[in-house]
């Protein structure tokens, strides 16, 4: 496994990590950013969930620049990004930061997606890398995410609602590179019988 791939895996590796942190009953008091308070626990998960969202670019840029993309790292990189940002959705629903309905698109995006991926690797048996699309839609549930996680720094929960901005044009952009994605394989659909 090349460099690029165990970086992938450490991405996975840190979600249970991120989850533990989030949802475990630890009391480590609050912490005061410019106008966020919050536990300190969602803070160093926040913290946490940046780091795994970085290696994304990492392990990407590497891989590219040494000449070391390779199918496991095409179907990876992408589904690591996909369980990172569920489990991040899914605990901001139950915390009541983000409304469910947006979630339930954002993950149906995905599923839909990585069985499209899972056919055209089956069918014509290459793993069909991340498009820009995609890519600016990972990007987006991350900033998202973290503005999210820190309960919208650096305007807090009463101010100016950047989280929740961020949120929609991830929504935006998530139901635009599905489509492109559908779109773009739209042959699997008119070729099957």
């Amino acid at each position: 496994m090349n460099l690029p791939n165990r970086i992938t895996v450490l991405r996975v590796c840190l979600i249970p990590i991120f989850v533990i942190v989030m949802v475990a009953p630890f009391n480590w008091g609050t912490i005061d950013l410019i106008n966020a308070e919050m536990p300190v626990t969602h803070f160093v998960a926040a913290l946490i969930f940046i780091v795994a969202s970085v290696t994304d670019f990492i392990d990407g840029h590497y891989a590219r620049k040494h000449n070391l993309v390779t199918n496991l790292g095409k179907f990876l990189d992408p589904l690591a990004d996909k369980l990172l940002v569920s489990a991040a959705f899914i605990i901001l629903v139950e915390l009541g930061t983000a409304p469910s309905w947006i979630i339930i698109i954002i993950i149906s995006r995905e599923f839909a997606v990585t069985g499209l991926r899972a056919i055209l690797a089956a069918s014509e048996g290459e793993v069909v890398a991340a498009a820009m699309p995609g890519k600016i839609k990972m990007w987006t549930q991350t900033i998202a995410i973290a503005l999210m996680l820190l309960h919208n720094f650096p305007f807090g929960e009463d101010g100016f609602p950047l989280a929740n901005i961020a949120l929609w044009i991830s929504l935006v952009f998530t139901i635009w590179s599905g489509w492109d994605y559908l779109y773009k394989n739209r042959h699997v659909f008119v070729n099957s019988k």
